[in-house]
């Protein structure tokens, strides 16, 4: 089947589904879910026991694998229900004009979001801090020289996701695979199956699936604490809203690997440095 060519001079309409109709079955979805929150669960608890240096080849291999396992897994409930995976991916075409106006859409969006959480995140603090000011009033009332230093729990989750980042060039090229890799599974598992799924069953109510997908997403990433699961969460929501107004996935799968790639060499740049 040819690939379906739109006029990508202009912005999209937001996409409505083509039929508000489930794309596979109940119980395929729910096992996904419930692996995803259990492999979810699985790191909180590695990352909690881990001791010494982690084996980053082996984590990208793993985590890749598991991605690969996610994509099989999303075709296989398609299939029970006759809908080729291509529908999932949207509609685009494979010329220079329309692959750079979706390599600029993303760097758009990216950029755009970063704003996004960069605002979300200082509103936690904010709201954070005057609660622990109010809470720690009684007790530090009278005292001079209060120092304030950093969450011990924050700075352990954001050492552990340090560890993980790429040392040398052997590890910086598999990070690089596997960003694509994550990339292309995770758009295509979240805003593709996921959150047309989620639709179907709320009858074509378009802002659930984008709720609903958003959860799960932030949910698979609890080994980065509270915080982080909140803003991930933002994040899925920001990618379901550039899919449905894109009605493809490849400028999201583009800028969800940008992403994890600058993120992962600047935590090991960091590292080098000592400063985390």
């Amino acid at each position: 089947m040819e690939p379906v060519e739109i006029d990508t001079m202009r912005p999209t309409a937001p996409q409505e589904p083509a039929t508000a109709t489930a794309i596979a079955p109940a119980w395929h979805t729910i096992v996904l879910a419930v692996i995803i929150v259990a492999l979810s669960i699985h790191s909180v608890w590695r990352f909690s026991a881990a001791h010494g240096p982690l084996n980053r080849l082996y984590t990208y291999g793993f985590s890749a694998v598991f991605d690969f396992v996610m994509v099989a897994w999303v075709v296989v409930g398609l299939r029970l229900k006759r809908i080729p995976l291509r529908s999932l991916l949207g509609a685009f075409s494979f010329d220079l004009r329309s692959i750079a106006l979706d390599l600029g859409v993303a760097a758009v969006f990216w950029i755009g979001s970063m704003m996004v959480l960069g605002s979300v995140n200082l509103t936690w603090i904010g709201v954070e801090t005057l609660l622990t000011h109010r809470t720690m009033a009684p007790h530090i009332a009278g005292q001079s020289g209060q120092t304030f230093t950093a969450d011990p729990e924050r700075m352990k989750v954001l050492h552990n996701l340090a560890e993980l980042a790429p040392a040398n060039g052997r590890e910086i090229a598999a990070w690089a695979l596997l960003c694509l890799i994550v990339g292309f599974s995770e758009e295509l598992v979240f805003r593709g199956y996921l959150q047309r799924q989620f639709i179907g069953w709320s009858r074509g109510r378009v802002a659930w699936g984008v709720l609903a997908s958003a959860v799960i997403f932030g949910g698979a990433h609890a080994y980065q604490g509270v915080r982080s699961m909140v803003l991930i969460a933002v994040f899925g929501a920001l990618f379901s809203v550039l899919a449905v107004y894109r009605r493809s996935l490849r400028a999201g799968m583009i800028a969800h690997s940008w992403h994890d790639l600058i993120f992962g060499l600047a935590l090991g740049f960091l590292r080098s440095k000592h400063i985390i």
